[in-house]
């Protein structure tokens, strides 16, 4: 074969598989490349959903940096982040520990502990601000904690849960925990169970007891597995929006805000479609730049 029909032929191969790849690359352009283009090309202008665009350059960009709302819902967002990293994925951790091993009913308990993540965050919201629902009706409180809390004698602890600023955020961050905590949980057992046994094995032959073999070999086996579920936990907690959309029902407040509800209220409200676009960007850079130092400080205890 000379060089052109050998030319020609890796030609049509390349051909072909570009074929193979065009209608996945077109979707991915117009779902994703174009909206992302989209959303970057409005924030530099003031537009309100309808009507003509006035070019502002960068000064929504300058108002957000001044925007207390904004950055007090960036607070809330890591809040609720922060107790899912030191609650929900510790528990969704030990919980794989106990059903990698041989335990009675474990195929029952992976079952039930993966139906809160399958849930959608909208049922689960509203199903939450049933159960912690202040209300009363014929002397009877509606919701099931307040009902319960009152029937067993402690009237003092019956509160309103997500109307006191004090503790409708936490409340929030413990339902969100509370859902999430199952995509982890398979995670880390699917991590688990791809571990060597012969590591095991040689440990306890070395006399190495359940302390220092976790110590020393599923917790250095699993950091990848922690890695991802860490990193996964960040970006979900961080864009929480149906959940308190579902659960707060007098509509979005202040102790409630969250990034994305202040871009949904920007657009909404105020039909500032211009402004949420560049609440949008600084979000996504803010995302990108955690994921990046999440992965760097990972890379730095692997080496210790």
């Amino acid at each position: 074969m000379d060089s052109k029909a050998k030319a020609a032929s890796i030609f049509k191969d390349n051909l072909q598989n570009f074929l193979f790849v065009l209608p996945a690359l077109a979707i991915f352009c117009t779902f994703y490349i174009y909206p992302f283009y989209k959303m970057i090309n409005l924030s530099f202008y003031d537009w309100r959903g309808i009507g003509p665009m006035h070019f502002i350059g960068l000064e929504n960009y300058k108002e957000l940096l001044g925007d207390k709302l904004w950055w007090d819902s960036m607070w809330h967002a890591g809040y609720i982040t922060l107790i899912a990293l030191v609650f929900q994925n510790p528990l969704a951790f030990a919980l794989a520990l106990a059903c990698d091993r041989q335990i009675r009913m474990k195929r029952f308990y992976r079952v039930v502990f993966f139906i809160p993540p399958v849930l959608s965050q909208l049922v689960v919201g509203l199903i939450w601000n049933w159960i912690l629902n202040p209300e009363m009706q014929n002397g009877q409180y509606i919701g099931l904690l307040n009902h319960y809390l009152f029937a067993w004698g402690l009237p003092q602890l019956v509160h309103n849960w997500l109307g006191d600023p004090k503790t409708a955020l936490t409340t929030i961050a413990i339902v969100n925990s509370w859902q999430g905590f199952g995509w982890g949980f398979v995670m880390f057992l699917a991590g688990l169970q791809t571990i060597d046994k012969q590591l095991y094995e040689a440990a306890k032959i070395d006399g190495a007891g359940a302390w220092k073999t976790f110590t020393n070999v599923t917790v250095p086996m699993m950091l990848p597995v922690m890695l991802v579920v860490m990193i996964l936990t960040i970006l979900g907690c961080m864009q929480v929006f149906v959940l308190i959309l579902a659960m707060v029902n007098e509509g979005l407040v202040n102790h409630t805000d969250v990034p994305v509800t202040r871009i949904f209220s920007a657009m909404q409200n105020t039909n500032r479609f211009g402004y949420a676009c560049a609440e949008a960007v600084i979000f996504g850079m803010i995302l990108v730049c955690v994921s990046f130092m999440t992965k760097r400080l990972s890379d730095k205890a692997k080496q210790v």
